[in-house]
């Protein structure tokens, strides 16, 4: 299983928030790049770099920060936030972005999505299925939408997507484990047994405290992790994740 720390971004500086409400915003440092070149120095390979000012503008915002981690580590980045798009799709890949995360544009703009996925390829493309009690919240979490998360990721493994970011927003930032049963039930759902349809790779966010979250993520199947605040508030030592890599 991957191991991929979060970066999240407001005003250019590395923040954490919890249940992704912009009110209880907390600074860990003041330059992102400076947490990346630790995260590297570790042995970690991966970086989910968060433009929460894009998600919010609906546009992207902090590409010079990436543009900067991109440019200054070997990280391979995925990036999310704002991409609602194909102009800021261009950019997020210009400036270092191996893979990029559409959420909100996944269920506004279906279309474009999709051609998405037909030019660059489901290696590049990961949808953002992002949820509160198993709906999708899109917008930098900011807006509910009806769509249910189970079939909104099965309609787009027949699309073709692979990879699947699934933040359980009541979760996020509240350092009490991960969501367990909902991502034994998108994997056992959206499994390939019964289907032409590939597996989905599931990459699991939102809630992991321990290195026990961790090895049960693994043991039930999960292609990536990411963890955010148990590592800036040192639940997770980076030490603690060389047994994953």
């Amino acid at each position: 299983m991957r191991i991929i720390p979060a970066i999240d971004i407001i005003d250019g500086k590395c923040v954490r928030l919890s249940k992704g409400d912009y009110n209880t915003k907390k600074i860990y440092n003041e330059n992102p790049l400076e947490v990346a070149k630790q995260f590297e120095d570790s042995g970690i390979q991966y970086l989910h770099l968060v433009d929460l000012d894009g998600a919010k503008a609906k546009h992207i915002v902090n590409y010079k920060v990436l543009e900067a981690i991109a440019t200054k580590t070997n990280l391979k980045i995925d990036f999310g936030g704002g991409l609602k798009s194909s102009d800021d799709l261009t950019t997020a890949f210009n400036s270092g972005a191996k893979q990029v995360t559409g959420g909100s544009i996944a269920v506004h703009n279906t279309e474009i999505f999709e051609n998405w996925l037909s030019t660059y390829g489901s290696q590049k493309i990961i949808l953002g299925a992002d949820c509160k009690n198993e709906n999708i919240a899109i917008s930098g979490w900011l807006e509910d939408s009806t769509l249910k998360v189970i079939p909104f990721i099965k309609g787009y493994q027949k699309k073709g997507v692979q990879y699947v970011i699934c933040t359980d927003i009541l979760k996020d930032g509240m350092l009490e484990g991960p969501s367990l049963a909902l991502y034994k039930k998108i994997l056992s759902e959206c499994s390939n047994s019964n289907s032409k349809d590939q597996s989905v790779k599931l990459i699991a966010s939102g809630g992991i405290t321990s290195i026990t979250d961790l090895e049960t993520l693994k043991d039930l199947g999960c292609e990536a992790a990411i963890i955010g605040k148990a590592l800036y508030e040192n639940r997770i030592s980076l030490k603690d994740l060389e047994r994953f890599y």
